[in-house]
């Protein structure tokens, strides 16, 4: 169920309920859905969405969740922020972020769902955005469709920064810039993706850390900044760059240290939706990348 308590400015003496909802991120979609739930209440009453005048103080409330199909799970979750309106939390490697035909179990989604289980909570699973499976770190989740809504602009852009972490072969010369280069997919595969005058445009800044050699191999701690958020951006634009990510040998990068792309999402910031608070949050890098980083490594000249 959810409810907002109605404040109006002073100017007003009430407010049909359809605006007062859209101006709280209500998109046009599921207002039908609330007009016709049958569920919209004003002070605890059912009422006519549609031909309702709320007040100030008003207390509304609906139920437009469906049951979802996405079985909770009692698996590790590594919450780095949690308010009513959102949650962020910090995947680790191997882990799906939502359930395939072929793998239902053994999710993120799965977690998140039983985590709200174990409060009480009522909510579908709303991820922002995702991670591929093998890529780590943070990943911003609503608790509400409307708070998903609100996190996307209306030209499709996301409304939150995120900033990676990757290791990449060799180091990238100049060692920080923009690689403005169009995505598209690289066809017959549904999965391969490329850099082609025909994709849509696709923008990522990078900033080479450090530079190490380890075991022969000369390797840099890259920081990553997306403008945009195609598919495998980051892992086509280090790729073309001649830089590919250890472990990505989908684009080019060896698996001889380690097995997986060797890629976090260590930051997301951003302006709340609801309280317009700055939130700010972090994830340190997980063992299997600082292990390249850290014994048997050589700092370069």
């Amino acid at each position: 169920m959810t409810t907002f308590k109605v404040v109006l400015p002073e100017a007003l003496a009430t407010m049909p309920a359809k605006a007062f909802l859209h101006q709280k991120g209500i998109s046009n979609t599921l207002w039908k859905r609330i007009k016709h739930s049958g569920t919209f209440k004003v002070n605890g009453e059912i009422m006519n969405a549609a031909r309702t005048m709320l007040k100030n103080g008003d207390t509304v409330s609906y139920q437009v969740e469906k049951p979802s199909e996405i079985e909770p799970e009692a698996l590790p979750l590594d919450i780095r922020y949690e308010d009513e309106y959102l949650l962020i939390v910090n995947k680790p490697p191997g882990q799906l972020v939502h359930p395939t035909t072929k793998e239902a179990r053994g999710t993120l989604a799965g977690a998140v769902l039983y985590h709200y289980k174990g409060n009480g909570e009522t909510h579908s699973y709303h991820p922002i955005h995702r991670l591929d499976r093998d890529t780590s770190g943070l990943v911003l989740i609503a608790k509400e469709p409307q708070v998903q809504y609100l996190l996307a602009s209306k030209d499709g852009t996301k409304l939150f920064h995120r900033e990676y972490l990757a290791i990449v072969a060799g180091a990238p010369e100049p060692a920080e810039g923009l690689i403005d280069a169009p995505i598209a997919r690289a066809l017959p595969s549904i999965i391969l993706r490329k850099v082609s005058s025909e994709g849509k445009e696709a923008r990522t800044h990078y900033k080479t850390l450090s530079s190490i050699e380890r075991e022969g191999k000369l390797l840099s701690l890259v920081e990553l900044k997306l403008e945009t958020g195609r598919t495998h951006q980051i892992r086509v634009h280090m790729s073309y760059l001649g830089h590919p990510l250890l472990g990505d040998d989908l684009y080019g990068g060896s698996l001889g240290l380690i097995q997986r792309q060797a890629l976090h999402a260590c930051r997301l910031h951003f302006v709340h939706p609801i309280t317009k608070e700055l939130i700010d949050i972090s994830a340190e890098l997980p063992q299997d990348m600082l292990h390249l980083l850290s014994s048997g490594t050589s700092p370069l000249p």
